[in-house]
């Protein structure tokens, strides 16, 4: 289950690393974003609706304008038909007029009140009266269609008019709300950015502040070593003095050894410089009892035991257990899966001393310095692609006993992981999956069994 890839993202993992110091910025640019998103929403709807009614208008201004054409030309040819006619009706006054006097039994034309006279005066001024009234009548008639087609004409003007002003109206609140619209979306990418760069600060603030817990921790565990070191050689230099004896030197404390917790990263492993843990031939030490521990995964829905590899491996939902009193070494390491790596102290019972990790998708719920007890929530698992990883850790320092003794290549079931296992059945709990039948590596001396 333990791939060194970078998979914490902070979608996923914001509420467990948000700063309290950003909160307010970060949760102002949320509110900005659902402001602005709702803003650019409605302005592309009315965008859209000012594109239908532009387009419509400019339809029938289309259509007037073709209809103002056709009159016009229409009264062109009223004009051109009407200096026709007249002509006509001259030519025919003046033929009649020529014509009449040859016939004195000619009839006039069809509604014509002429008479044949002897007297050409007379007959002269009888046509050219009838001509003109012919005439004057045709020109009229001529006059009153002129007129309507240039009311008409007049009527469609002012109608294209006033489309091709809606039209410029459009155009410009179209252009406006384009203008707009492009201010508002910059403004949002403006934003977003912000606020990535909020989360992005506030992860590296937790992150350095999670270091420097980890390494004041591990300076005052070093202290208080050193102290009692120091306290232990004046006590055997009294006794010796005491008694004339040579003092006896004792062995080393049986301690786990604390090693200065690696840099969390977010491009590299976890694993930069494993401690070394010496190999021992497998020692028979008597089974102890787990008196004062519990099953830390006795909260868990769906639990699911996977393999058995650096640790044990499980898939599920909901609040994980510290299994016995401690104190908490670390919450954070960039080189897990998720970004979690939950380490404490053993500091009673039979592994007193010795350190339990539960590590991938996990949000913490406690800080570093905490003391836990088994009613301690260290996280909440939630079901995300790696699931959890617990076992014994290498310190705080985001290693594992079984990889710093080299136990581990990849996917086998480390002794270290095999004995956790144990660990957990014996509180209760269920064991994991062995991937081969003997497990890789041994237990250093003095190491319980269960």
């Amino acid at each position: 289950m333990f791939a060194l890839v970078i998979l914490g993202s902070l979608a996923t993992s914001g509420a467990a690393f948000a700063a309290p110091a950003s909160a307010s910025g970060v949760a102002s640019d949320q509110s900005q974003i659902s402001q602005l998103e709702a803003r650019i929403a409605s302005q592309g709807a009315a965008l859209q609706q000012l594109v239908a009614r532009s387009n419509e208008t400019q339809g029938q201004l289309s259509t007037l304008q073709q209809k103002l054409s056709t009159e016009r030309q229409q009264l062109l040819t009223y004009q051109a038909n009407e200096a026709v006619a007249a002509s006509n009706l001259r030519k025919l006054a003046i033929q009649e007029y020529v014509d009449g006097p040859a016939s004195a039994a000619k009839v006039p034309p069809s509604g014509s009140s002429l008479v044949a006279r002897a007297d050409s005066a007379m007959v002269e001024g009888e046509y050219v009266q009838v001509a003109g009234l012919n005439v004057a009548q045709a020109m009229q008639n001529y006059s009153l269609d002129a007129k309507l087609v240039a009311t008409t004409a007049a009527a469609t003007q002012n109608l294209s008019n006033e489309a091709q002003k809606t039209v410029s109206a459009l155009a410009a609140q179209r252009q406006a709300a384009v203008a707009a619209l492009a201010a508002d979306e910059k403004t949002l990418n403006q934003v977003k950015g912000n606020l990535a760069q909020l989360l992005a600060a506030a992860q590296a603030k937790l992150a350095a502040e999670q270091l420097a817990a980890e390494r004041a921790l591990v300076a005052r565990v070093v202290a208080a070593q050193a102290a009692q070191a120091a306290q232990a050689q004046a006590a055997r230099a009294a006794a010796a003095s005491a008694t004339s004896r040579p003092p006896v030197a004792e062995p080393p404390a049986t301690t786990p050894p604390t090693t200065q917790p690696a840099e969390p990263s977010t491009v590299t492993p976890a694993f930069q410089a494993p401690v070394a843990v010496a190999q021992s031939p497998v020692v028979q030490t008597p089974v102890v009892s787990a008196a004062g521990y519990a099953n830390p995964l006795r909260g868990v829905s769906a639990l699911h035991p996977e393999r058995i590899d650096q640790g044990v491996d499980f898939s599920g939902y909901g609040p994980i257990y510290a299994i016995g009193d401690g104190v908490v070494l670390s919450t954070f390491n960039g080189g897990w899966p998720g970004g979690t790596y939950i380490s404490y102290r053993l500091t009673s019972g039979p592994a007193a001393g010795l350190t339990v990790y539960a590590a991938e998708d996990i949000f913490p719920t406690v800080q570093v310095g905490e003391t836990v007890t088994p009613g301690t929530v260290l996280g909440t698992l939630y079901e995300g692609p790696a699931g959890m990883e617990t076992g014994w850790a290498n310190g705080g320092s985001g290693s594992t006993m079984a990889y710093g003794a080299g136990q581990f290549g990849g996917s086998n079931t480390t002794m270290f992981g095999y004995n956790f296992s144990l660990l957990l059945q014996s509180v209760g709990g269920p064991g994991g999956v062995m991937e081969n039948s003997v497990p890789t590596g041994s237990l250093p001396s003095g190491w319980p069994n269960w």
